[in-house]
């Protein structure tokens, strides 16, 4: 078979992997948690994370130029990486959704890609949380003070046999490779945006990492391979009702009202 011959073929299986899951999952929206909270989580996560990204992009990524940073803007620094962890929070809709599209045909690829990226959020998840004490402590304490904290944090974790977090490190870089594998041999998205999806695997990991340039990279593909998906699924469906409305204001305030005037403490 000739080249030519060859490529031809290849994309013809692509779009034959495409037809067959876009039937298998026609007029089959996601079960939990469903398409509204599925589509929100696929384009607000990756719009969050990217937000976060650039706020602090101005800034060198390594932990002390990190901790510089917010003791000059901390206003800034502080919404840079809220808007980073609440987009990795706001990803497990959008990462179940995806599997579940993989799974219309290939069940054992969804499986694996998305326990092991729902298991990288945890990880996240619980980075950000040092993070957030780490700046509250230079309040408080000064950055040298809480750098050389830092430091010892990172050589107590260098030499710990076995934590839980630093076990799931890895699910957080290598589940998106995963993940992408599957997207694209189930056909759930195309070779380009399964390319885009992995390239998720190129981000930092670890307490006050900046950003860096593979970061935009690695966020950029996010958004090419979640974005679209999010849209399409808005536009597949009936708006919600008022009844599902009215409750969404309701419990948005009550949200709002508790969390101003609840118990502090």
């Amino acid at each position: 078979m000739t080249p030519q011959g060859r490529i031809t073929r290849w994309r013809q299986t692509g779009a034959d992997r495409r037809a067959a899951n876009a039937a298998a999952n026609l007029d089959r929206p996601p079960p939990f948690p469903g398409r509204w909270v599925s589509a929100v989580s696929l384009i607000a996560g990756p719009v969050l994370i990217m937000t976060g990204t650039l706020l602090r992009s101005p800034f060198h990524f390594f932990v002390p130029h990190q901790l510089t940073a917010y003791t000059q803007h901390p206003a800034l620094i502080m919404t840079a990486y809220t808007c980073f962890a609440a987009g990795f929070v706001l990803l497990w809709p959008a990462v179940m959704t995806l599997a579940q599209r993989i799974a219309a045909t290939s069940p054992l690829w969804a499986m694996w890609g998305g326990c092991l990226v729902i298991v990288g959020l945890f990880t996240r998840t619980f980075q950000y949380g040092t993070d957030y004490l780490t700046f509250h402590l230079i309040d408080s304490l000064g950055p040298q003070t809480v750098l050389d904290g830092i430091n010892h944090y990172y050589r107590e974790r260098l030499e710990s046999s076995w934590h839980p977090f630093k076990a799931m490190s890895g699910p957080a870089f290598f589940g998106w490779i995963v993940l992408a594998i599957g997207a694209y041999r189930s056909g759930a998205l195309g070779l380009g945006r399964s390319v885009a999806l992995g390239l998720m695997s190129a981000l930092a990991l670890g307490t006050l990492k900046g950003t860096e340039p593979q970061s935009f990279l690695a966020v950029g593909g996010l958004c090419v391979a979640f974005i679209p998906l999010g849209v399409s699924l808005l536009r597949g469906g009936p708006p919600p009702t008022r009844r599902a409305m009215f409750w969404i204001v309701l419990l948005v305030l009550v949200h709002v009202l508790m969390t101003a005037y609840g118990p502090k403490g």
